[in-house]
């Protein structure tokens, strides 16, 4: 979920139609919005996944949300009026991705970026006024990778980076002009982490077996050009997000499983722990929500996985815990199924 202007805003899955929730911050459904077909699949090993995905993005006043099959609209925060809608798969000419798609748009200034990953666009930008079209760009190789863009400042541009299910790339995002891509897949062909920017350094990571990377950025008058400075097995995220603090990263592995720490300019594994999840940061905190239900309070130090305290989520619905925590005002929000919870975590 996201969490502005005194509203929670989620998305889920209600008889095959997806659908964007804002409620109050006492739970209290404020009002939802169809937000386009849910995503379905024949495939057998992928039918306990259907179901809503991305994450509603809030800026000033709007809400927009990215469906499955491709439906980008934006509602008014307090209404969920429609304020406009883009269908992303027919005007991009792109096909179903395998997962649906599955990324949170950014918003960044007066544009909105989404990977439609389509013959006429791969990552779009487009006016968040209106939804109309600013640039397309057609350079990036590979299907949906399923992460999430991020933007940052670097070699003279407002770059934006993310993951194909071929590689890392970065491009501007004045004009959506391909910087550079640095190849990256794993056997499943899904990069669904968002990468980390710091300090003219990339860091990616991918679940099935790929492991980790860091790359540096190099500027020159011509061009950006890489260098790989570290790759390893560990620390292989599935779709559990790595935080970065201090120097220092903080995730869980998927073929590696095991909550990890490796240093962020080396790689060097400074601890492992059991477990395997998403988490979040706050207060010199990770808050580890684990696949089977277990939220763990730990310090987010090097010296070794110090846990304070845990407790296990009310039972209830159906799979793994996946959805990320979050904290905001003193409070620990955790979505499962059907479920939203919200746990005072202020200090009395």
């Amino acid at each position: 979920m996201s969490v502005a202007k005194g509203y929670l805003f989620t998305a889920g899955m209600i008889e095959e139609q997806t659908s964007v929730f804002a409620f109050n911050l006492n739970g209290n459904l404020i009002w939802r919005k169809s937000s386009g077909q849910s995503w379905d699949t024949n495939m057998n090993h992928a039918r306990a996944y259907t179901g809503s995905r991305s994450t509603p993005t809030y800026d000033d006043g709007i809400v927009y949300h990215l469906g499955e099959l491709g439906r980008l609209t934006a509602f008014d925060y307090k209404t969920g009026d429609e304020v406009w809608r883009v269908e992303l798969r027919e005007q991009f000419d792109a096909d179903i991705p395998e997962y649906g798609y599955s990324e949170s748009v950014l918003v960044d200034g007066d544009r909105l970026y989404c990977s439609p990953a389509g013959k006429k666009g791969y990552i779009v930008c487009l006016d968040k006024k209106n939804g109309n079209l600013i640039w397309a760009n057609t350079e990036i190789p590979g299907t949906v990778g399923f992460s999430s863009l991020v933007a940052f400042e670097y070699g003279g541009y407002r770059q934006l980076a993310g993951l194909s299910a071929n590689c890392v790339f970065g491009v501007d995002s004045k004009s959506g002009k391909l910087l550079w891509q640095v190849e990256y897949r794993n056997s499943r062909s899904n990069n669904a982490a968002d990468p980390i920017f710091d300090n003219g350094h990339i860091f990616a990571s991918s679940g099935y077996g790929k492991g980790s990377i860091l790359i540096r950025l190099k500027a020159s008058e011509k061009e950006i050009s890489t260098e790989t400075i570290w790759q390893t097995d560990l620390m292989d995220n599935h779709h559990g997000g790595i935080i970065l603090h201090q120097g220092y990263l903080y995730g869980a592995g998927h073929k590696t499983r095991g909550w990890f720490c490796l240093d962020f300019n080396t790689g060097q594994q400074m601890w492992k722990s059991s477990g395997k999840g998403s988490l979040t940061y706050a207060d010199s905190m990770l808050y580890c929500l684990d696949e089977r239900g277990i939220m763990t309070l730990a310090r987010a130090t090097p010296e070794g996985f110090s846990a304070i305290s845990s407790f296990e989520i009310p039972s209830g619905g159906k799979g793994m815990y996946w959805a990320h925590p979050v904290v905001c005002g003193e409070r620990l929000y955790i979505r499962h199924t059907d479920k939203l919870f919200a746990y005072d975590i202020s200090d009395k």
